[in-house]
């Protein structure tokens, strides 16, 4: 999509302006993101190139091939990042965000009890979205 929305951490002291994104939800339920989300982690991708970030923001490498940045005043989680590749964005920072879909749930199988999420959407399991994205199974 194109236009442009705001988002903003819970304490506003991080705005991010974003000029095209995709309108499509994506969660996961990894280690890694049941770690850094309380259970799961949602996120919507945008372009580097169209992510415009006021604040001061703290990035951790969670893994040896991305960062996870939050607030460093409140810590809300702002994005997950791929070496070079599109932000993958919390949908909670942006209000337009609501009524994006859900579109699939990575890591499916590995899904904390409370955070089973209804709707009809692919449900990728643990071994066929590692045996596509290789790179990933070494980090969990």
């Amino acid at each position: 999509m194109s236009g442009t929305i705001h988002g903003r951490c819970l304490c506003g002291d991080v705005t991010i302006a974003l000029s095209r994104w995709t309108p499509e939800i994506s969660a996961c339920h990894c280690a890694n993101c049941r770690r850094a989300g309380g259970g799961l982690m949602a996120g919507f991708d945008a372009p580097a190139d169209a992510v415009t970030v006021t604040g001061e923001v703290r990035r951790f490498r969670a893994v040896d091939f991305a960062e996870r940045a939050f607030c460093p005043r409140c810590g809300a989680n702002l994005w997950l990042r791929d070496d070079g590749g599109d932000y993958e964005l919390s949908p909670a920072l942006f209000d337009d965000a609501a009524t994006f879909p859900l579109v699939r749930e990575v890591y499916a199988d590995c899904a904390m009890r409370f955070a089973t999420l209804a709707g009809d959407h692919p449900r990728i399991e643990r071994t066929e979205y590692e045996s596509q994205n290789p790179h990933v199974e070494a980090s969990q």
